[in-house]
């Protein structure tokens, strides 16, 4: 099957952001709702993308090797990634995040964190949302008490951390 250049473009979106879910594709691609981007990848990605066990989206090897960026990932299955490509502001909160043996933290936490360290003027859906694709990624881990709080799942300096965009 022969790529358009948009959907050539888009499939390395998802080799690099695996595994991900419709909303933050949605993002990417500027789109108006994750039914669009369920459409996208029905009708032109279908043979190159799938979902995982737990309805992540993740793209087959024969997507991996059809685009030249490096998986979002790198390690082994079910092991905490030794590599991660992130947007800048999810490697700021990975600089900032407790790590593994100290208290978790809320999303409001992490923000203020995020913006004292780096002056960085983000928002509390961004940073929740960073959370989130970072749990994805195996590299975050949520605890829940009153709110759902976070934290590394290894230590800082065992993941490499490779910002995207």
């Amino acid at each position: 099957m022969t790529l358009s250049d948009v959907a050539r473009d888009r499939l390395a979106d998802v080799v690099e952001l695996q595994p991900t879910k419709n909303g933050e594709l949605q993002d990417r691609w500027e789109l108006d709702s994750g039914s669009e981007v369920h459409q996208f990848l029905e009708s032109e990605l279908s043979d190159y993308y799938y979902r995982d066990d737990n309805s992540l989206i993740r793209a087959t090897s024969e997507a991996n090797d059809m685009v030249d960026v490096e998986p979002g990932v790198e390690g082994e299955p079910d092991a905490v990634p030794s590599v991660v490509r992130v947007p800048e502001l999810q490697a700021r909160i990975l600089d900032v995040l407790a790590g593994p043996d100290e208290r978790s933290e809320s999303v409001v936490s992490v923000l203020h964190a995020v913006r004292e360290a780096f002056d960085i003027d983000a928002d509390a859906d961004a940073v929740r949302s960073g959370l989130q694709s970072l749990r994805r990624k195996g590299v975050v881990e949520v605890e829940y008490r009153s709110v759902p709080t976070f934290r590394l799942t290894a230590a800082r300096d065992s993941i490499d951390v490779e910002v995207s965009d």
